[in-house]
């Protein structure tokens, strides 16, 4: 009698998580044993610290398009405003005396108002590069701790 084949098996070997593989290379390159906890733990505070990062840029962002936003409302209200006073000047003298004025008033407000961007800008990077550089220092103390302890 012929031996009927076996049918394989359909499930296929589940691959190793990265932790497994992580620590099968430790243990392959005969490396000290390495604590995953504290070592998740520590990439975990530095995702925390970038979405903190990112969350303070987009806080700059937005506080940026919102002062942009209040300068274009001004500027609009001072045009129809200057449309107005145009019109209801008589000379020729007054009508461009207003529009000088008008000028010279909406240059110094962009000024102003492109200073004040910048300064909202200045700050929020700073605050992002304050974060990341705290985290930076942080780890290295993790990282020196870790090392003592061994």
């Amino acid at each position: 009698m012929a031996k009927k084949p076996q049918p394989e098996s359909t499930e296929k070997p589940q691959p190793d998580s990265f932790v497994d593989m992580f620590a099968r290379l430790g243990q392959d390159l005969k490396m000290p044993k390495m604590d995953v906890d504290d070592f998740l733990a520590h990439h975990r505070k530095n995702l925390e610290a970038l979405e903190k990062s990112a969350k303070a840029t987009a806080a700059g962002a937005s506080a940026a398009m919102h002062k942009q936003r209040e300068a274009l409302q001004e500027t609009l209200r001072e045009v129809t405003e200057m449309a107005h006073n145009v019109r209801a000047s008589g000379s020729a003298q007054e009508a461009v005396s207003k529009q000088v004025e008008f000028a010279r008033r909406s240059f110094e407000v962009a000024v102003k108002n492109a200073s004040d961007i910048g300064e909202i800008l200045r700050k929020s990077g700073s605050e992002t590069v304050d974060i990341l550089r705290q985290r930076i220092k942080d780890a290295m103390e993790e990282i020196r701790g870790g090392a003592d302890k061994k």
